[in-house]
């Protein structure tokens, strides 16, 4: 038995002044009510209404029980307006966990502009980089992961980069430029550890062959779990680090770092939004979804111009045209 809804039923009986008028106003069989009503009953053991053939009137005990109900249902009601208020309201609190690089360089540059536009709505940040998201602690959890990301989570993709081998002017002119992937083990790399990557290796491949990699063997000069400090270390001529195009660009169209091997590409990664359930999702959240979705893709669009505007990013090649002979 459903008892909410037998009390329900039972309350709108009452207030109908029967068991025909009340099923045309629950929009339910009049059998299908006399049965939850008689369900109730059951279930407590006790007659609430007294039923003629004309009329049906409240029992002692029924009195007391609907003044009772009433109070329970008018309580569940206020209770479910409240919990709907927060799914559609824009405002409340919006818990958001993310790794140090992107809550410095995709959730911090987004934040005015969406509390200008949400002032309702509270952020609380949590910024750390554990081996496994507490992802059903938040409303949101960023996550930096390789584009061929797939696992059982609710997520959506908020941008997608490559990554790029890059490095100060000072230390190309120092230790000279590599010319081909190979040139990398002789060079001071600065390489990012992660869970599963291999930092002694350097795969590299042209975008327009992606299945010809080329993996080069290297012996990190500073390895490190985190991307400012390789990216602070290059900037100051410490040697050769792997970033991707969004982080690095400000840098490159500025002349501060330079792309090395410019036409090659160290990875492909994905930044995903993932939620605790694709179900009752709060409208705030929604809202800060498509506010980072589209900062960070015009944030991502701008950088690419900007370095092609500095000439750092190569420009596609044009196929070549054979004339015919003779």
């Amino acid at each position: 038995m459903d008892r909410l809804l037998s009390m329900r039923v039972f309350e709108r009986v009452v207030d109908e002044g029967g068991f025909a008028a009340a099923a045309r106003a629950l929009d339910m069989s009049p059998p299908v009510v006399t049965r939850l009503v008689a369900d109730l009953e059951n279930h407590l053991g006790t007659r609430l209404l007294q039923r003629t053939t004309r009329r049906q009137s409240l029992t002692d005990a029924g009195r007391a029980y609907l003044s009772r109900v009433r109070g329970i249902l008018q309580e569940l009601d206020e209770a479910e307006s409240i919990a709907s208020a927060h799914t559609h309201e824009l405002a409340g609190v919006l818990r958001v966990h993310a790794p140090p690089v992107l809550a410095s360089y995709a959730v911090a540059p987004m934040l005015a502009g969406f509390r200008a536009q949400h002032p309702g709505i509270r952020i609380e940040l949590d910024v750390e980089s554990p081996r496994d998201p507490p992802i059903e602690d938040y409303d949101i959890t960023l996550l930096g992961t390789n584009a061929g990301f797939d696992a059982n989570v609710v997520a959506r993709t908020v941008v997608q980069t490559e990554t790029i081998l890059v490095a100060s002017p000072a230390y190309l002119e120092r230790r000279g430029v590599p010319d081909m992937p190979g040139d990398l083990a002789g060079h001071d790399c600065l390489r990012l550890v992660m869970p599963g990557a291999r930092a002694r290796i350097i795969s590299c491949w042209c975008p327009e062959r992606p299945d010809e990699v080329v993996e080069v063997e290297v012996v990190p000069a500073v390895s490190a779990n985190h991307t400012d400090t390789l990216m602070r270390a290059a900037l100051d001529g410490a040697g050769i680090t792997s970033v991707s195009i969004d982080l690095v660009a400000p840098y490159l169209a500025r002349g501060e770092l330079v792309r090395v091997l410019d036409r090659w590409i160290t990875g492909k990664l994905a930044m995903y939004a993932a939620m605790p359930s694709r179900k009752f999702i709060p409208q705030r959240t929604m809202a800060f979804l498509d506010h980072l979705v589209e900062h960070t893709r015009l944030q991502m669009a701008g950088a690419i111009a900007a370095m092609e505007a500095s000439g750092a990013a190569p420009k596609p090649r044009k196929p070549r045209v054979r004339k015919p002979r003779g």
